[in-house]
């Protein structure tokens, strides 16, 4: 393989494979360096709204969309509950009139199953190559090479390195420079409940699989939706989120029930019963940092959680970086010598769209899923006066388009 036919890619997550077959589909061969020395993904669900199928069909691996479609659980409805009081506020439709004018539904999934299905076309792709335990530390470029250095000194050379490397990205640090991400106070406690050992009659009503939940307090909520694994087992994503002023950042720490469920001792019963179904938790102190107008440096650009992590408050994380995925392959549709150029136009298309999402989810936790008092009855006033198609207007910036540019101004 030579070095102007090679693009590099540093991870091998969710972005990382959807940047490799997004790039390889334009006729580039790839190598994705990936600093675990096994690749794999969490047994979490994620969310997955239109946008980010409109995502996947730009990148054009039909396996990939099939895979998605069929073990995805298609959503009938999001839904706002008091979470002191057990009443709903408001719901939103996600059938229907939702779809006509989205172009897409919907839909909650096994992330693991999402990384499968781009795994696999990776595999299969004869110009993708994944190698493991290559930890990216460092890079360096001429006019017409980029060069990823490993934390081993290994040495590998391509016409443009994309870094799909998190949200505490080595690549980042050598190129914008910004410290750690930035600490949100917000700590979240997750488990994943397997629902074949939980009789039918235990269950709390609450439990729609057809919906996805938020449970609305002063200063936290909790989250629960059902998704399935490609053999049909179902699961039960339970996500409960505090702000309490964390000042550090924790990640995936284990946590006993009792110590969860003293941490919201406001919660109406119904969805106490729920949280009482987890199990095994862990725990995150949530962060994300301020966006940033240039995501390239030359032949280096950063996708994903490298360029834009956001708190999860908006459920775009995996949606914005599929978005990144399709606009980055298209414009690298070239000769290896115009790379950064064409790494530029994808820096400028999609910074102030993916500035608005990382702001709108700080926002979403302020105003929507956390206030208390006035401004908590403030919020119900004016969810129950708007119309489903008003609910619809609000989303339509970021479900609706199809270019994924659209995002100037708040």
């Amino acid at each position: 393989m030579s070095e102007a036919d090679r693009i590099l890619v540093v991870g091998a997550g969710i972005g990382g494979l959807a940047t490799a077959l997004s790039v390889a589909a334009r006729g580039h061969r790839v190598t994705v360096l990936e600093r675990r020395a096994d690749i794999a993904e969490p047994g979490a669900g994620t969310q997955l709204s239109p946008n980010a199928f409109h995502a996947l069909d730009r990148i054009g691996v039909d396996r990939v969309v099939r895979a998605v479609r069929r073990h995805a659980r298609f959503t009938d409805e999001l839904r706002l509950m008091d979470a002191t009081t057990g009443d709903r506020i408001a719901a939103m439709s996600l059938t229907g009139r939702y779809q006509e004018r989205f172009g897409n539904p919907y839909a909650v999934l096994h992330r693991g199953e999402l990384h499968s299905a781009l795994l696999d076309a990776c595999r299969a792709a004869p110009g993708i190559e994944l190698l493991t335990a290559e930890p990216v530390a460092w890079y360096e470029q001429t006019p017409d090479r980029v060069t990823a250095v490993t934390a081993a000194g290994r040495r590998f050379t391509g016409s443009a390195l994309i870094a799909a490397d998190g949200i505490r990205s080595a690549v980042r640090r050598r190129l914008v420079g910004d410290g750690d991400p930035k600490v949100s106070g917000h700590t979240i406690y997750h488990s994943v409940v397997p629902l074949a050992g939980i009789a039918q009659e235990h269950l709390p009503a609450e439990l729609s699989p057809d919906g996805v939940t938020a449970w609305a307090g002063p200063g936290w909520h909790v989250v629960h939706f059902v998704h399935r694994t490609a053999d049909g087992a179902e699961y039960l994503n339970l996500a409960a989120t505090h702000d309490h002023g964390a000042p550090e950042a924790a990640v995936g720490l284990p946590l006993e029930k009792s110590q969860v469920l003293a941490e919201f001792p406001e919660l109406a019963d119904p969805a106490r019963e729920l949280l009482e179904l987890g199990e095994e938790w862990r725990t995150w102190v949530l962060c994300d940092r301020d966006p940033v107008d240039r995501w390239t440096d030359g032949r280096v650009a950063l996708l994903g959680n490298a360029a834009h992590p956001m708190l999860p408050y908006a459920i775009q994380g995996v949606s914005m970086t599929l978005e990144d995925a399709a606009v980055l392959g298209e414009l690298l549709d070239c000769d290896g010598r115009d790379a950064p150029r064409r790494l530029a136009e994808y820096n400028a298309a999609r910074r102030a769209r993916t500035a608005k999402t990382q702001l709108v989810a700080r926002e979403l936790g302020a105003r929507l899923f956390h206030p208390a008092g006035e401004a908590a009855g403030a919020r119900d006033a004016m969810l129950a006066a708007m119309t489903l198609d008003e609910l619809y207007d609000r989303c339509a910036w970021l479900y609706g388009t199809r270019d994924f540019t659209e995002g100037e101004g708040l």
